[in-house]
């Protein structure tokens, strides 16, 4: 039976030592990192993540900022109020809550955010650093805490098969290339893989980030993987992964639950990338 990797466990003790570089930092500089986030709309599942991310932001004591605008908000008005937190001095970092309504340019309104000050790690600046294997400012929060949680095992990550099963801009494509970063062998899946069921079978760390309820089943998996599920929906008012988690973890070395796996971990790094930022203004 696998080893249940515990994301909230790992995140309280990452979120505990930014406290203490907080407490210093202020100290020190007289500056507390502050973190802005545009909410668009009142999706339930946004709402929530926000007030998640706005209690985190307490716990560590940085200033957190939620700017809202209705869902018939225009993207001049979104874009107004993004450009004039890029040049207040003692806001350090910027989210837009995704997704977006479809009426909106999403690309557009989170490259008007100044990659200084892009702490979800989304700019198209940030994600061409990753590309070209250049070192960059900020990671992407998610994709980061997936990396976290693999490396909390005492795995290298040098030579292992990786599967990432869903591109998504968010996760999949810049997890990717992190893990080519580390020189994992590294292959993504998606829609049109065939045979999807047998590239699985072949990971050694097995990454699952597409929103489709328990899609990845015992079969799929070698035996002592460590798997990493991403995935997040609402199954009879239970949040579930993407990984079919009580037959999977018979299979697996490591798997990490949801939730209190990567969720958690997607918060801290989003409060260390901030504070990243805050110091680097000092």
């Amino acid at each position: 039976m696998a080893v249940i990797i515990n994301g909230k466990n790992i995140a309280d003790s990452i979120k505990e030592e930014l406290k203490e570089k907080i407490e210093k930092l202020k100290l020190q500089t007289g500056i507390t990192p502050k973190l802005s986030v545009i909410l668009v709309g009142d999706n339930p599942a946004s709402c929530s993540y926000v007030k998640g991310k706005e209690k985190a932001c307490r716990e560590a004591g940085i200033i957190s900022n939620t700017v809202k605008f209705s869902s018939e908000a225009s993207e001049k008005e979104i874009i107004q109020a993004i450009e004039k937190l890029n040049t207040d001095d003692e806001n350090h970092g910027i989210l837009v809550q995704l997704p977006l309504p479809k009426n909106l340019n999403e690309n557009k309104i989170i490259n008007s955010v100044n990659p200084e000050k892009d702490v979800d790690g989304l700019h198209v600046n940030t994600m061409g650093k990753l590309l070209k294997g250049m070192k960059t400012k900020f990671y992407p929060c998610t994709p980061m805490g997936v990396v976290e949680l693999i490396l909390s095992t005492g795995m290298a990550l040098e030579g292992k098969e990786v599967v990432v099963v869903g591109r998504s801009n968010i996760v999949g494509k810049p997890l990717a290339l992190m893990l080519l970063e580390k020189n994992a062998t590294v292959t993504i899946c998606h829609s049109k893989t065939k045979d999807l069921k047998g590239v699985c079978s072949r990971a050694d760390i097995l990454v699952a980030a597409v929103g489709r309820s328990g899609m990845i089943k015992s079969d799929w998996i070698k035996k002592g993987a460590t798997v990493i599920d991403v995935g997040i929906n609402r199954v009879d008012g239970k949040l579930v992964g993407d990984v079919d988690f009580e037959n999977v973890k018979e299979m697996a070395g490591y798997i990490s639950p949801v939730p209190g796996g990567v969720g958690p971990m997607t918060i801290a790094m989003l409060l260390k990338n901030t504070f990243i930022s805050a110091a680097g203004s000092a």
